[in-house]
């Protein structure tokens, strides 16, 4: 099958990456206007869903309507998931060919909370996006926005574009931050029912949406890195 063909699977809807729907192409729409190239579009949905849709590891749901783009959309917080999910979905409502990508990775700047709710510092099926670019597909990761970042002393992530915007190792001071230990594969929609799956053999029963209403903001003023990471 010719290469072309095959990324018109990476430019369909999907029922989770529903790039089709109003709300999503006005999103996406919005937020590209007046770019000029696939490279700057990509670059501005990046930051639109990195520092718009704000970082809540807590806002875990088995509810797969929860992981549409375009519930996603209209939320003002949620996981790496979803965000991959929606930044997706953006990125093909303005024919930008774009798959999900899922790795595990290990957090060594978790706080004691968010170690105590997982039980580990191993965090499987970490969500980004894959863009097609310059005739290559290139990695954006949106999960942590600026404000998060700030209060855990990581570099925001940046993207151009043209390279991997994954992880930094280090945070500002040196130490480890995150390691991707094992890939999980690249999918043109979201596989959920493995990733809950997955969960639950890694994690066991853990609570979901835990103690906060869909609108609450998770504020990560409280909680600091575990000591001795």
């Amino acid at each position: 099958m010719p290469a072309s063909e095959d990324l018109e699977l990476y430019l369909r809807p999907t029922w989770f990456i529903d790039c089709d729907t109003p709300t999503v192409r006005r999103r996406a729409e919005e937020v590209v206007a007046g770019a000029t190239s696939d490279e700057q579009r990509a670059v501005r949905l990046f930051y639109a869903v990195r520092d718009g849709v704000r970082y809540d590891p807590y806002s875990i749901t088995r509810d797969p309507a929860d992981y549409r783009a375009s519930t996603v959309v209209g939320r003002r917080t949620a996981y790496c998931i979803p965000k991959a999910v929606l930044l997706t979905a953006l990125a093909r409502a303005v024919g930008i060919p774009a798959r999900l990508g899922f790795a595990d990775v290990r957090n060594h700047l978790a706080s004691e909370k968010l170690l105590a709710w997982l039980g580990t510092d191993l965090f499987v099926f970490h969500g980004f996006t894959e863009f097609r670019l310059a005739g290559r597909w290139v990695k954006a990761a949106p999960a942590f926005n600026i404000e998060l970042c700030e209060r855990f002393g990581v570099r925001p992530l940046e993207f151009d574009g043209r390279s991997d915007a994954l992880f930094h190792q280090y945070s500002v001071d040196g130490r480890r931050h995150m390691d991707y230990v094992a890939e999980r594969g690249s999918f043109a929609d979201l596989p959920l029912e493995e990733i809950m799956r997955t969960f639950a053999s890694h994690y066991g029963d853990i609570p979901v949406s835990v103690g906060r209403g869909r609108d609450e903001l998770f504020d990560p003023l409280g909680e600091a890195p575990a000591p001795g990471t």
